[in-house]
């Protein structure tokens, strides 16, 4: 015997049976001591089958049968026979046999054999008395029968005979004895069903006891007991139940009526035990909460109920369990959206004829719109005099809003069209100063004076800047920016302009969020903020510039309608200054409006700012105080884009062309100035007075390289209905706008129009220069992409050396970009593309690039900086810068070994300067 308890095996050694163990296959491998002292047998004679020598011959055979069986079938097995004792005489033993399971397989078999030849002896002597087991049954009221199993060839029971059957029976099921014993059930009952059947078949192998509700004629139900009864038989015992079902019938058709009515109320239903467990809920309950069916059983009511009332609810609803009494609870019940809706719940007990509590009903009725309407008058009956008086104050408050804004747009238009003419007044002065230049070049008495009447020009294009900003008409170009990093930038700056006198302390939270501006505007709102403040403390004190992350939400929303919740960035510049009234805090953002002494100042520096800010989606604060100075604060709206890369203009110097440029121009000196500005660069130039007279010349036939046209101009034609049908006339002209003032042509909340390139008012013949070549060499690019021919395009350029590269491609224009990278495609190259610095700065931390193209005019960058920057991350990386400039650039000395491509450029021109770039230093031009 293996086992690890000693305990447990001097047990079953000394137990007063005969017991033994025997492996999977029947081979006894263990003998207890009462065993050998009973038969009188030593182990090595009872070894594995060693036990049939003590067993009566006549019964070897069927002990055999039966043990094989139970050996294959893993059932347990029972029976009596006879073992010869050490005297030779037999005695009869009951023998059990139990399997041993490791998981599903018998790992074991333990048996025990039970000296009953005694018990045997009596029941014989009180047979003879005449005390039968069968006048027993028949004695019985209940119906009793005795069956034994009949197996099909799988050793599985199909069918019982009937062995033994009592008065009762045959009286309550109408068969007949005589016909029934020792005939198969299924031919004395052939309804019986398949169920009843496999209950029986369950106590016969596992002699487990059962009960099976079985019906029977004239709407009759028996319960059916069943139990072993020796090897192979098993006994049963029929009770009458008919009584008890028919009342549970009537109970489940009762609550199948009260279920249908429950489930057709429009309100919830639910029930409970006399205990207090609700056990159902009807759908309405489970449409409204979402929950699944039979989750909210027991206490899983509690879930849908508001935390705030639950404990008050639980309390009232004891207290109705307690006192037997009728609950009724207002409280908030949980939707399936997450919202609560209040709700009266009601219950009442139900009491059987007993009087005792058999069930409880209950409903939840909908009383949201009985509770809003309750608090709302209770509300206004409390408030209604301050309601009164809020409603006043917000009137007031919004009719001088709308007058503000009604004078800001009547200021804006007149501000706008006043730009627009004094931007064409400049536009004409500064060119024709530019053009002088040469003309007086070496007197410098002349060009003194020449240099003063640019800086004049320059103060006058400044105020119309200030002009169209404060009424919030200036085009922006907004970037993603940390305003910490920006600020950082601009400090020399500031520092150079307030002076030494007056202490900066710069103060940058962690961890500060991005925001989308216009980084000049930025930079001349710290700029206005910090001259203001230096003013404020007549040059000497302490200039304070703060910069973090806020909050502003819907209480402070409230008390300020411009504002919309939400997180912004915070700049905050604060001086030390005298500080204001709050007369005066309350006018320093109107525009013309000054406490300086005139002369000293415009009064459109804070109007500028406060322009701009809310332009940019922002939001203005000012504090300030009498003898404390004064705090502004500037909150520009958050965003979650990565931060750009912020590089210097362009260094490619200024250079003409031979294209025919069409300018459409109203004003009349200005487009003389600027006909002779473009013809100095080389170009040839024809002119229009407005947009119809320069769609006439289109439509004439002749060849137009770029138009120029002004945005605002008389005329039944407007400018981007002019740049529109150019294009579907002359698919490869290029178009470039130019204005002093947009109003809402090509800029749209503040914002240039996507594809738009504009040249602002007033703008001097370099800046001209730089701009015409580079839209000329974008669309001359686009123009290759869609002339270049299959065939030439598939023609195969194997690189000089190193074979496939990858290289990242930097060009802001998406049909440029298409044909450059389709070549690179063609030439067996992997292209990484890139529309700006930031997204081509990402790919260089990213990626192994082995080339860099970029184009030298990215605007509001330089591709030159930008290759900078790439050597510094990538010092092997080799680079070819792409220019509509017909003139070699001056490229930055860190840059060595650089190729340059002159747009428009075909694919050999481009395998070449890469070839260059791998193999030779020096800076090689592909014209």
């Amino acid at each position: 015997m293996q086992t690890g308890d000693s305990q447990l095996r001097a047990l079953a050694e000394n137990i007063p049976t005969l017991c033994w163990l025997a492996n999977a296959d029947g081979y006894i491998v263990w003998y207890n001591r009462r065993w050998y002292d009973y038969t009188g047998t030593t182990p090595d004679e009872m070894e594995g089958w060693g036990w049939q020598s003590v067993h009566h011959p006549g019964e070897l055979p069927r002990v055999l049968e039966h043990w094989q069986a139970s050996i294959a079938t893993g059932k347990p097995f029972e029976m009596v026979f006879p073992i010869k004792g050490r005297d030779g005489t037999f005695r009869s033993f009951l023998t059990r046999v139990e399997p041993s399971f490791d998981g599903e397989t018998v790992a074991a078999w333990f048996g025990v054999n039970t000296d009953i030849s005694d018990q045997l002896k009596a029941e014989g002597e009180r047979a003879a008395e005449g005390a039968t087991w069968k006048a027993i049954f028949d004695e019985m009221r209940e119906g009793f029968f005795v069956g034994e199993a009949l197996r099909d060839t799988e050793g599985r029971m199909h069918d019982f005979t009937i062995v033994q059957m009592n008065r009762a029976f045959e009286a309550g099921t109408g068969i007949s004895i005589q016909n029934a014993v020792g005939r198969p059930a299924r031919t004395v009952v052939p309804a019986i069903d398949d169920a009843t059947m496999k209950a029986y078949a369950r106590v016969v192998d596992t002699g487990r006891p059962v009960r099976v509700e079985i019906p029977a004629a004239n709407d009759r139900w028996f319960e059916a007991r069943a139990r072993g009864a020796g090897p192979e038989r098993f006994a049963v015992l029929f009770l009458d139940i008919t009584d008890r079902k028919r009342a549970e019938r009537a109970t489940i058709e009762s609550e199948a009526r009260f279920r249908s009515l429950a489930q057709s109320m429009p309100n919830h239903v639910w029930t409970a035990l006399p205990s207090g467990q609700l056990d159902w809920f009807n759908e309405r309950v489970y449409a409204y909460s979402g929950a699944d069916e039979g989750s909210l059983d027991g206490e899983g009511w509690g879930v849908l109920v508001h935390p705030d009332d639950a404990a008050s609810a639980r309390d009232l609803w004891v207290k109705a369990l307690a006192e037997g009494v009728s609950y009724q609870a207002d409280l908030r019940l949980r939707r399936y959206d997450g919202t609560y809706r209040w709700h009266i719940a009601r219950a009442e007990p139900i009491r059987g004829d007993d009087g005792e509590i058999r069930m409880w009903i209950g409903s939840n009725t909908d009383m949201e719109d009985q509770k809003v309407a309750e608090g709302a008058l209770a509300e206004l009956a409390a408030t209604l005099e301050n309601r009164i008086e809020e409603r006043s104050r917000e009137l007031e408050h919004r009719g001088e809003q709308l007058r503000q804004s009604q004078k800001m747009e009547a200021v804006g238009q007149l501000t706008g069209g006043v730009a627009h003419d004094f931007n064409n007044l400049l536009q004409v002065i500064t060119g024709n100063l530019h053009m002088l230049a040469k003309d007086v070049a070496g007197n410098e008495r002349a060009e003194r004076r020449l240099t003063n009447a640019m800086a004049g020009a320059v103060r006058g294009a400044k105020l119309a800047s200030q002009l169209l900003a404060f009424s919030r008409r200036q085009p922006l170009e907004p970037k993603v920016l940390n305003i910490g990093r920006f600020l950082a930038g601009v400090e020399d700056m500031l520092r150079r302009a307030i002076g030494e006198a007056v202490e900066i302390e710069t103060v940058i939270s962690g961890g500060l969020w991005n925001t989308l501006a216009d980084p000049t505007q930025v930079e001349n709102a710290v700029l206005n903020l910090a001259l203001n403040g230096r003013d404020a403390m007549e040059g000497r004190g302490k200039l304070t510039v703060e910069v973090g992350n806020a909050l502003l939400d819907e209480d402070y929303a409230r008390a300020h309608a411009e504002v919309t919740p939400g997180q912004y960035v915070m700049l905050a510049v604060t001086d030390t200054g005298a500080g204001m009234t709050p007369e005066v805090a309350a006018q320093v953002f109107e525009p013309f409006f000054s406490t300086k002494a005139e002369g000293q100042g415009t009064g459109l520096g804070l109007s500028m700012v406060h322009g701009f800010v809310k332009q940019s989606g922002g939001h203005v604060k000012i504090y300030s105080e009498v003898g404390h100075g004064t705090t502004i604060k500037l909150y520009l709206p958050r965003v979650d884009q990565a931060e750009d890369v912020l590089l210097v203009a362009d260094s490619v110097p200024a250079a003409g062309g031979t294209e025919t440029i069409l300018i459409a121009e109203d004003d009349d000196e200005v487009r003389a100035t600027v006909v002779e500005m473009l013809r100095e660069l080389g170009y040839r130039v024809i002119t229009a007075k407005n947009a119809d007279a320069a769609l006439n010349v289109i439509e004439s036939g002749i060849s137009v390289d770029l138009l120029f046209t002004d945005v605002v101009m008389p005329g039944s034609l407007r400018s981007p209905d002019l740049a529109r049908k150019a294009r579907e006339r002359l698919p490869n002209i290029a178009v470039l706008f130019t204005s002093g003032y947009t109003q809402n042509a090509i800029v749209h909340g503040g914002r240039l129009d996507a594809g738009v390139e504009l040249l602002a008012k007033p703008y001097t013949r370099d800046a001209l220069a730089r701009k015409g070549r580079q839209v000329l060499a974008n669309q001359d690019q686009r123009g290759q992409a869609l002339t270049t021919p299959d065939s030439a395009k598939g023609i195969p350029v194997e690189p000089r050396s190193g074979g496939r590269l990858t290289v990242l491609l930097v060009e802001d224009d998406v049909l440029v970009r298409a044909i450059a990278s389709e070549y690179l495609q063609d030439l067996g190259h992997v292209t990484v593309e890139a529309g700006s610095a930031e997204d081509a700065l990402s790919a260089l931390q990213n990626a192994p690039i082995d080339i860099l193209v970029t184009d030298l005019g990215l605007p509001g960058a330089s591709g030159a900086d930008f290759a900078v920057r790439a050597r510094e991350i990538r010092p092997d990386i080799g680079v070819i810068f792409a220019t509509g400039s017909h003139s070699a650039p001056s490229l930055p000395g860190e840059v060595k070994g650089a190729a340059l491509l002159t747009k428009p450029y075909d694919r050999e021109a481009l395998a070449l300067a890469i070839m260059t770039v791998q193999g030779s230093p020096s800076l090689t031009q592909q014209a």
